[in-house]
């Protein structure tokens, strides 16, 4: 299928057929929700967001799985170091470095601003100092570059059938659901990498606290002010869900059935972690692979009547 899809793209130098393979393989390996989605979409375009799943993945390895010894300044040494080759590559000047080969490329392809990925790296390195956020304003602000740009460098790829800046908001918006959906599942895992992604001040609001979800994920013990807050982090994210719903119907349709599938899995994410008594500091809840499955087969319903309506569309303008 990978041979398929790099064919369908128009990709026939090795090396890059070597590199988009790699971040295809990443993407598998780590993103399984985002790679069924993306397997609706029509092959030519797949390679795209398999570049921009990678070198996203790329550099949160860095941050987060460089090895128990690196330091945060060795950490931000390699953030800087894959900076310096993307803008090199960006540039025209050839680099070895797969996810980055395959990014370069896909950025021209599409015609995607550069400021896009600069704004994504500035979120990676604060990572590297920032522990907690005392607003849900200073998390927005973060989450821009770290989830925002995502939806902003997919838009064209996927394509749209109005202006793509009336599409923008609510693709950026899509990205920061999704991170706030991840931010809820993760709170366990984002606390054993010394981070609070929930905001302070709505922590507060129902008397939680830091300190408080250090002691529920030392000692596996509940309490209902966390469950209260992740609660009300969950309908937060549902608001921002709200917020990009109507780009769905703004995308090129052979895209939609890749982004509707994604946006309903995501989504039943908050669903799974409330069934599982908002337990996110302990652990994390997912979809079933049967629900996931379902999705997708729905999905390729979609895929399909959207393909035929294109054939049509196009026959009847010979």
């Amino acid at each position: 299928m990978t041979e398929r899809e790099l064919d369908a793209a128009g990709i026939t130098d090795p090396e890059l057929r070597l590199a988009y393979t790699r971040s295809r393989r990443l993407n598998a390996r780590h993103g399984r929700t985002y790679f069924l989605a993306t397997r609706l979409l029509p092959p030519g375009r797949r390679p795209a967001v398999h570049a921009l799943y990678g070198f996203a993945r790329r550099a949160d390895d860095i941050v987060d799985d460089l090895g128990d010894t690196a330091t945060p300044g060795e950490r931000a040494a390699a953030l800087r170091t894959l900076e310096t080759r993307l803008d090199a590559a960006l540039a025209g000047a050839p680099v070895r470095e797969p996810v980055v080969r395959a990014l370069a490329h896909t950025a021209s392809a599409y015609g995607i601003a550069p400021v896009l990925f600069k704004d994504f790296l500035a979120s990676m390195r604060a990572d590297l100092e920032v522990t907690e956020y005392a607003t849900y304003d200073e998390l927005r602000a973060y989450m821009h570059g770290s989830a925002a740009v995502i939806g902003l460098q997919m838009l064209p790829v996927l394509g749209t059938v109005v202006p793509r800046e009336e599409a923008a908001p609510h693709a950026a918006a899509l990205g920061v659901a999704f991170q706030l959906t991840n931010f809820v599942r993760d709170v366990g895992e984002d606390l054993d990498r010394g981070r609070v992604y929930l905001p302070a001040d709505l922590l507060a609001a129902h008397g939680a606290h830091r300190e408080l979800l250090l002691w529920s994920r030392r000692t596996g013990r509940r309490d209902r002010r966390i469950v209260a807050a992740l609660a009300a982090a969950a309908a937060l994210t549902r608001e921002v869900y709200r917020e990009a719903a109507p780009g769905l119907a703004m995308l090129d349709p052979v895209s939609r059935p890749c982004i509707r599938a994604a946006f309903v899995l995501y989504g039943e994410i908050l669903d799974a972690v409330r069934r599982d008594g908002w337990s996110s500091v302990h652990r994390r809840a997912a979809v079933s692979r049967r629900r996931r499955a379902v999705v997708a087969t729905g999905g390729v319903a979609r895929v399909m009547a959207a393909r035929l309506a294109a054939a049509a569309r196009k026959e009847e303008a010979v």
